[in-house]
């Protein structure tokens, strides 16, 4: 697939770091799997893949976690 950011590098399969904010919490999940453009980085999330790390924000926020480092789990 072609970068949408950048519409120069193609992406490939890899891992990234999400990294979201839910009123006073952060989340940070590690080893997300994702499509990265080789160009500049952007990264993709599938919409299955998308929905857990979501969920995971919202469970962590919903805990009152001011910050919350995981590591993603199919």
């Amino acid at each position: 697939m072609k970068c949408g950011l950048c519409k120069i590098g193609a992406t490939s399969p890899g891992q990234v770091t999400v990294t979201l904010e839910r009123h006073q919490t952060v989340v940070v999940i590690k080893e997300v799997p994702a499509d990265v453009c080789q160009n500049c980085g952007e990264y993709y999330l599938t919409q299955p893949v998308a929905e857990k790390v979501f969920r995971q924000a919202e469970d962590a926020a919903a805990r009152k976690a001011e910050v919350e480092i995981l590591r993603y789990a199919a």
